[in-house]
């Protein structure tokens, strides 16, 4: 007995070549193309170099489709902020730390926030661009104070049962925690091409930032740990 040719099928095989219809659309896989494009060419050449027959061009689209979806280049700046720090927040909360004990959830989180500013050199450019900018784009995004608030509340709950168990030293605000962790994961890799020149040393070697990231994750652990009566 021999399979029965679904009738879209058959169809589009009987057709005489050359007047099949024009391939279905993918508005999802075009919009999601050209958002990874546009991450690519912004953190390049920042908001101001970028450009977005470029980007059209890399998502393999055109410049119609861009702006069908994303409106202008300042919304299509805006969804890339939002994309990048959404992959950083959700995998974040991927950690699974409030499930640990404190100490040991608080370092495993400043462990992922090295791994992912390693791991994404984009969203470092991404940052460095908008910080000059004065977060003029990230002001416009409502998503993104939301994105963190989850964030703060897993390290606040930390906090507090390792105050509470008398793990962790009591007072700890979870917001100037987490800053110092992103600036301990973040600076000596964003900084590391002119701080290899100034000190004639090349930070960007993996044993360089494996040599820091032990030395700021005692840091951490030293900061958190109970005071000494």
């Amino acid at each position: 007995m021999t399979s029965r040719t679904p009738r879209r099928k058959a169809s589009a095989a009987a057709a005489p070549q050359g007047l099949q219809g024009p391939p279905r659309r993918d508005p999802e896989r075009t919009r999601a193309a050209i958002l990874e494009a546009a991450v690519g060419e912004f953190s390049d050449h920042g908001y101001s170099g970028a450009r977005t027959d470029r980007v059209a061009q890399r998502a393999g689209t055109n410049i119609r489709m861009l702006y069908h979806y994303f409106g202008s280049k300042d919304d299509l700046y805006v969804a890339v902020l939002e994309a990048v720090l959404a992959d950083l927040r959700h995998d974040e909360l991927q950690v699974g730390a409030d499930h640990l004990q404190p100490l040991e959830g608080l370092l495993r989180i400043f462990d992922f926030v090295d791994n992912h500013f390693a791991a994404h050199p984009q969203l470092r450019k991404l940052l460095a661009f908008e910080n000059l900018n004065e977060a003029r784009h990230l002001a416009r995004s409502a998503r993104i104070p939301e994105m963190s608030t989850p964030v703060l509340s897993v390290i606040r709950k930390l906090l507090a049962r390792g105050a509470a168990a008398g793990t962790v030293r009591p007072g700890i605000d979870a917001l100037h925690l987490y800053v110092a962790m992103v600036s301990l994961a973040y600076y000596g890799r964003a900084h590391a091409f002119t701080l290899s020149r100034i000190f004639e040393r090349d930070l960007n070697k993996g044993s360089w930032q494996k040599a820091h990231l032990n030395l700021t994750r005692q840091m951490v652990a030293a900061f958190l740990a109970p005071q000494a009566e």
